[in-house]
């Protein structure tokens, strides 16, 4: 196995040549990624270091870590590497990592190969972690020391630098590997589909989004829902100003209540529960101009939610028979079930069925799972098949008929 070209453990860690490290990651057609972050007391998560491992030919693998806090970072080789399509990128468990690369590069990041989503293909667990892969695939233990530390500050400890290492060294190895395994398994194109959606993974959040979430918001009449709309819209603009986390800047429900009694003056904020002293004296006067604002914009109300069918209770029983169908063939095929179905899935599937309307719109009815168990799980609840147990040896297995 090669060894990443590192700094010794006193030195000052040297800054990345990211022109050279693109140079590599096309040569070889592959860059691994993993990122360190904080996310605490913050308005939005801080990414702290980004971790990049390429394979460097006779030179083995070559690891460079980037950190993102210094302010004269010319990013632009790494992403344009990322943007590439013709380069795959490696991760695990990788949404927050693409997330904050996407939006602190400027960048888009295409090509993504998750290991953990392939792992899933291969026959592992889901959520199988980095360790337990790299011990079970390549039977490498790494330590993991620092996990959770100060990654904002400066200068990174030997410890910390040796830690963020260790999340990309072997991650081009893992990958290479459980590719192999799932082209003889014939599931490597079902693998890089799956990853797809990860290339526009976000941290970015909308307005009517946070609104939705707001608790019983929707109750309210449409000229609260507008101020609500307001207070929202404020609060984000205040929180991402003063990097600070938005509950801080002022509660959901205080959020809710003030849109909904519309106070006109301190006295009447000051009654409001969840509005504390230090709010009304430093934002009180802000708070009501907001709502003043609001009260005077065409009141706009929020599109109902459309409710699912309910549940029957005599949905119960097939939902258990759809989950043993599902849970059957993915043992079958060596795949983690949860790629297949979910709960939820099964339960939108049978209360379809019931009603009579078109296909439920779930992924376990879409593209290779469709045709792996979605149309048969349709045969199932249809009854133009069943389903039986039979015994193999010491086993016992489904059968369809």
């Amino acid at each position: 196995m090669s060894r990443p070209r590192s700094a010794t453990a006193n030195a000052p860690e040297p800054p990345p040549d990211l022109a050279e490290i693109a140079r590599v990651a096309r040569q070889s057609g592959r860059i691994a990624l993993d990122t360190e972050f904080m996310g605490e007391g913050r308005y939005r998560t801080l990414l702290c270091l980004i971790q990049l491992a390429v394979a460097d030919g006779a030179a083995g693998e070559r690891i460079e870590l980037v950190d993102p806090l210094e302010g004269d970072l010319d990013g632009s080789p790494l992403a344009d590497v990322l943007a590439d399509p013709d380069i795959q990128v490696v991760v695990h468990a990788g949404r927050q990592d693409v997330a904050l690369v996407r939006r602190r590069l400027r960048t888009e990041v295409r090509n993504v190969l998750d290991t953990q989503v392939a792992a899933g293909f291969a026959g592992m667990p889901a959520q199988a972690s980095y360790d337990s892969l790299l011990s079970k695939l390549l039977g490498v233990r790494v330590a993991k020391s620092a996990s959770f530390t100060r990654w904002d500050s400066r200068p990174l400890s030997p410890e910390q630098l040796a830690y963020a290492r260790e999340d990309v060294v072997h991650l081009l190895e893992l990958a290479a590997t459980l590719e192999g395994r799932l082209t003889e398994l014939g599931r490597l194109e079902w693998a890089r589909e799956e990853c797809v959606p990860l290339q526009d993974s976000s941290d970015e959040g909308d307005l009517e989004t946070m609104f939705a979430r707001l608790p019983r918001v929707r109750g309210l009449p449409a000229s609260s829902q507008t101020i609500a709309r307001e207070l929202v819209r404020w609060r984000e603009d205040l929180a991402a100003a003063q990097d600070r986390p938005v509950q801080s800047i002022l509660g959901d429900a205080a959020l809710v209540e003030i849109a909904k009694r519309k106070p006109a003056t301190s006295a009447k904020l000051e009654q409001i529960r969840g509005v504390n002293q230090g709010s009304l004296r430093r934002r009180g006067r802000d708070l009501l101009e907001v709502v003043r604002r609001g009260g005077e914009l065409p009141p706009q109300a929020s599109t109902p939610d459309a409710r699912p069918p309910t549940l029957d209770p005599d949905d119960a029983p097939l939902i258990a028979l759809a989950e043993a169908l599902v849970r059957g063939r993915a043992r079958e095929a060596g795949l983690a079930y949860e790629l297949l179905a979910s709960r939820a899935d099964l339960q939108a599937i049978v209360i379809e069925r019931r009603l009579g309307t078109d296909d439920a719109d779930v992924r376990t009815l879409r593209g290779w799972r469709r045709e792996l168990v979605g149309a048969e799980l349709l045969d199932l609840l249809d009854g133009r098949v069943s389903l039986s147990v039979r015994e193999e040896g010491d086993a016992r297995r489904l059968r369809i008929m």
